[in-house]
């Protein structure tokens, strides 16, 4: 079956392999009579499935023993509050803002820690840049620093996590990695929590994944509504509350097809990574060559799953997102924020979709010259 090639920042394109699984066992999950979405979450059946999930997430992004996972509701910005009622000890955050996802857990976290402090914005440079790490200030006994290592909006990405303890910093590093989860490996030796919606390189909305080293839970304030405090979330093998069970479904065959993908002798993570590179440098390859075309981020922090662009004569974007869309390259119009044009490039979309869309820039480019 040939499908349009959805560039969407979110929800996303989930795996063809992955859809016709789910619809071929939509009315009858192996023999049990019943669909996944029909199942009890304590049931032995639906057990089975999170367990899966859980194992296969685990040794996909080489999880370590002590960091437990936790499958929640709520998304991104539902975390943006849950952190800091488990992390912040009512006490001082610091963050760092680079861009629109920043700055909403900055925003949100001032609800509920004494201080949260900006330690190093972008925003200056229009979040075109990183913040040099040298350059950022740190509080002194902070109980987290905030990032968010991966900004949809911006096109922006820590191509490496920050070492904080080389910073002089014994915060944990929470980070937001909702854009570019299962997209690349993971330095947990540099990390306290991890978060993420699922709607990009997992599976459907309504999931959230939530890495957690043990010895941050049980400190949650006291105002903590107890489906979101992470301890009782672990103790209790995420099923505390209903969980959004369909949603773990969809990941966990998302996370099979992972761990069936290949590129040369690397396999998973490591697989997709190498392709990921692949498919960002042949896009910006096209658009910095181009006269019509722009990029603003700094090449050292280019986003590799979020790619905004400008056409330099903007009276043409009309006419790009039609012809776009007559081509099967679907959901290219940049966030309303930022305006232009912008293309995810997560792990469905394959090297054909972005060899695809770059026939069109260089056609469309041709024709109004």
């Amino acid at each position: 079956m040939n499908r349009p090639y959805n560039f969407s920042a979110g929800p996303a394109a989930i795996p063809a392999e992955v859809l016709e699984q789910a619809a071929a066992e939509m009315l009858d999950w192996h023999g049990s009579g019943m669909g996944v979405m029909e199942m009890s979450h304590r049931g032995k059946e639906f057990i089975s499935i999170y367990e899966q999930a859980e194992a296969d997430l685990r040794e996909l992004l080489a999880v370590p023993a002590h960091f437990k996972i936790l499958f929640m509701q709520g998304g991104g910005l539902a975390e943006n509050a849950i952190v800091p009622l488990n992390l912040s000890h009512a006490g001082t955050v610091d963050f760092v803002l680079t861009g629109s996802w920043s700055q909403k857990s900055l925003k949100e976290a001032r609800k509920y820690a004494a201080q949260a402090h900006v330690a190093a914005s972008g925003e200056s440079g229009q979040f075109t840049s990183l913040p040099p790490a040298a350059s950022w200030e740190l509080s002194r006994g902070a109980s987290y620093l905030h990032i968010c290592s991966n900004e949809t909006i911006h096109g922006v990405e820590f191509h490496e996590l920050p070492d904080l303890k080389a910073l002089g910093s014994d915060a944990p590093l929470v980070i937001d990695f909702s854009s570019h989860v299962a997209s690349r490996s993971v330095d947990w030796s540099r990390v306290g929590l991890a978060f993420g919606g699922a709607q990009k390189n997992i599976g459907p909305a309504g999931l959230t994944i939530v890495i957690v080293r043990e010895d941050l839970l049980g400190h949650a304030l006291p105002a903590c509504p107890s489906a979101f405090d992470y301890k009782i979330v672990a103790d209790n093998q995420s099923m505390f509350n209903t969980p959004p069970t369909w949603g773990i479904y969809i990941a966990g065959l998302t996370f099979q097809w992972l761990k069936r993908q290949r590129e040369g002798e690397l396999t998973g993570i490591a697989a997709m990574e190498q392709r990921n590179i692949a498919k960002a440098e042949l896009l910006y390859r096209s658009i910095d060559q181009s006269q019509l075309y722009l990029n603003k981020v700094a090449p050292n922090c280019r986003s590799r799953m979020n790619i905004p662009f400008f056409l330099r004569n903007e009276a043409l974007n009309d006419a790009f997102l039609t012809g776009a869309k007559e081509r099967g390259l679907l959901q290219l119009k940049g966030h309303k924020s930022v305006g232009g044009m912008r293309a995810s490039l997560y792990n469905a979309m394959p090297l054909a979709g972005v060899q695809a869309l770059v026939d069109y820039l260089h056609a469309f480019e041709q024709q109004h010259a």
